[in-house]
């Protein structure tokens, strides 16, 4: 059995992406840093070194940004959050918003709660006024730049602490209000 295969078969098999209960959070949450480590964690087991964008946070707080965890079975199991950005890219962005910290702990994968993560980040970031979301992945995360290409994300001018990095693929879509209104249940802090 493949490890993919593996994680799949934990948990309820009747798991879906609607079995994730997402909360907004503070980027410092007991729940968040602890998977925030893990996401570090994946980050130096496949490029040797923790993501280090600079960044504070304060910067995923209402009104210049949001960070939320999915819970499933009463458990964290999920993470992204999205600041308004000021890179300038693209071009044709009024108001970007970018995505950082999109992680789904293993034993969790596979059931489409990163692709509902996303679209909870799209949504919130429009309701608050961004009109494009971006981010930065890498090549060697086939997994997020498949989720991310197959959302209609598609390749953006360089920007951010990784510009001059070879591997880094820069990625953006542009959001609207209309296009993400009563499609996700956050629910309120607590």
């Amino acid at each position: 059995m493949r490890l993919d295969q593996a994680d799949a078969a934990i948990g309820p098999p009747s798991s879906t992406a609607d079995d994730l209960e997402l909360r907004p959070r503070a980027y410092d949450h007991p729940d968040a840093t602890l998977l925030i480590g893990e996401a570090q964690e994946f980050y130096v087991a496949l490029y040797g070194g923790p993501d280090e964008t600079p960044f504070s946070p304060e910067e995923f707080a209402p009104p210049v940004g949001r960070f939320l965890v999915g819970y499933w079975a009463g458990e964290p199991v999920a993470t992204g959050g999205w600041r308004f950005s000021d890179a300038g890219v693209p071009a044709v962005a009024k108001r970007p918003a970018e995505i950082k910290r999109m992680f789904v702990r293993q034993s969790a994968r596979h059931r489409g709660f990163a692709r509902r993560m996303l679209a909870a980040l799209e949504a919130d970031a429009a309701a608050a006024g961004a009109d494009w979301m971006i981010l930065q992945t890498a090549f060697p995360q086939l997994a997020a730049v498949a989720l991310y290409r197959s959302s209609g994300y598609t390749e953006i001018e360089s920007f951010g602490y990784y510009a001059e990095s070879d591997d880094v693929l820069n990625l953006g879509r542009p959001i609207s209000r209309s296009m993400t209104q009563g499609r996700f249940d956050v629910k309120p802090n607590g």
